[in-house]
């Protein structure tokens, strides 16, 4: 029986405890059940975009990191459009786990990751069309936020870091931190160093704590 790693992702912290995340599942299962294949462990990726590289994903960071150490060869996403949003962000993790002698396979569209040109072609046509889905969302919700701000006369506008669950413990240990007479620098590679990640996924940096530490003062 053949072994796999399952690849998830939302793009929104507020779909993190939607459907999202099961009906992935179940589509990796499902398809997985019918191939003979033992899905062994999902990675998932919470609010995070799917234009967003490798550096930026720990979930894949993580699966890759796997793939890697225990002989494990191939991976299972519910779509393309799950792996990335962005075209050369599509193409490039491929190139990166073709090179390694990795496997992936979109249970949506199964034969798309080959290197027949045929495929190459159409799995580059729907990952520009992933693209521009991607950005027209964007411009729907900017459009939203305009006409809400006509209307109300102001826009509610992105959270400030420390509204979302699991955010104010970091929040408070960044001040606590900070009052205790370091610098936004130190701060940031001690949040680091205690595996704390921001909003995104990533790693915090001096200019992040700096913004987060003045609008928390002010």
């Amino acid at each position: 029986m053949t072994k796999a790693f399952g690849y998830l992702r939302v793009s929104g912290r507020s779909q993190v405890s939607g459907d999202g995340f099961p009906r992935q599942e179940a589509a990796l299962r499902a398809y997985a059940k019918a191939h003979d294949i033992k899905l062994v462990k999902l990675f998932q990726e919470e609010g995070v975009s799917g234009t967003k590289d490798i550096s930026h994903r720990p979930a894949l960071v993580a699966l890759i990191e796997a793939l890697h150490s225990n002989g494990v060869k191939l991976v299972l996403v519910e779509s393309l459009g799950r792996l990335a949003r962005d075209l050369m962000v599509q193409e490039s993790i491929l190139h990166d786990l073709k090179r390694h002698g990795f496997d992936l396979v979109s249970v949506a569209e199964p034969d798309l990751c080959s290197d027949d040109p045929s495929r190459i072609l159409v799995r580059r046509i729907m990952g520009a069309f992933h693209e521009y889905e991607k950005q027209m969302i964007v411009i729907k919700l900017r459009g939203a936020r305009q006409r809400t701000k006509t209307k109300r006369g102001h826009c509610e506008g992105r959270k400030p870091y420390g509204h979302y669950p699991g955010e104010a413990e970091t929040l408070e240990r960044m001040k606590e931190l900070a009052s205790s007479g370091m610098n936004a620098t130190n701060v940031a590679a001690t949040l680091r160093a205690e595996g704390r990640k921001t909003r995104s996924g990533g790693d915090w940096l001096q200019p992040t704590v700096s913004k987060i530490l003045r609008r928390s003062i002010t």
